[in-house]
């Protein structure tokens, strides 16, 4: 979408979400920035405010569906919403010892639930305008299951196939729908990896790819493109072929316990 004037960001307070709200933030823009650290969110909204964006923070879980849906639909009557993009999430692995189903829980609830509760809510309300855009932040891991995050792949796989297909059902009715496959990004969600991330960029850069393939409203908006073209050549192969390869691969860290 060119120019929208109501942008949402969920897991705005830090990561690619911080960017890109950096990135969107200008004179006229109204921006609505959910996230579950109000310090952080306070912080973010107070720089995007000298830049002219009219700026509204909810100190949210995405998990909460029924807080998300009020809170979308308040914030919508007021200015209608033009373009969600929903791209809360965490991610934690098995380091090699096996994943919790706590951990499994956790996961696919954050990562896709989260999206469901952000997404479905703005659904009826732009098909009633017949206008706008929802962009759904899946990875590159989403094109086919690693051991080592057995969890966090599935959940990126659950919102690219959703959002592929929301696409279709949804750009006749005026809405735009996108997903996002960024690989590695440098923001607090990867520094906690203990190996080699091969063509990892800024949050700054992936925020300036994701804007840009928004505007054109690219169906899939994977980066860097070498990671894309990779995994896209695992999801095709057979599995006999590629397991043995990614039984060596880097295991992700488990998830810390607070």
């Amino acid at each position: 979408m060119q120019n929208p004037k109501h942008v949402v960001i969920t897991g705005a307070s830090s990561g690619l979400g911080r960017a890109l709200a950096r990135r969107y933030a200008a004179a006229g823009l109204r921006m609505g920035l959910i996230a579950r650290r109000a310090a952080l969110l306070q912080e973010l909204a107070a720089e995007l405010k000298v830049r002219g964006a009219d700026v509204w923070t909810a100190a949210l879980d995405v998990r909460d569906a029924e807080s998300m849906k009020k809170r979308l639909e308040e914030e919508d009557a007021r200015a209608p919403i033009e373009l969600l993009i929903a791209n809360a999430g965490i991610s934690a692995g098995t380091f090699g010892a096996g994943e919790s189903a706590e951990q499994t829980r956790m996961i696919l609830a954050t990562n896709f639930d989260g999206a469901l509760n952000a997404v479905l809510p703005v659904i009826p309300l732009m098909t009633a305008r017949g206008r706008g855009q929802i962009a759904l932040v899946s990875s590159i891991a989403g094109f086919r299951g690693f051991p080592g995050a057995p969890a966090y792949c599935a959940s990126k796989a659950a919102q690219r196939i959703w959002g592929e297909g929301l696409r279709g059902e949804l750009g006749p009715k005026g809405v735009e729908v996108n997903v996002i496959c960024p690989g590695y990004v440098d923001t607090p969600m990867t520094q906690g990896n203990p190996f080699p991330m091969p063509f990892i960029m800024s949050a700054g850069r992936a925020a300036a790819i994701t804007e840009k393939g928004l505007r054109k409203n690219r169906a899939r908006i994977a980066y860097p493109w070498p990671m894309g073209a990779a995994a896209w050549l695992l999801a095709a192969l057979p599995p006999a072929w590629t397991d043995p390869l990614l039984k060596r691969a880097p295991k992700k860290p488990a998830m810390k316990r607070a």
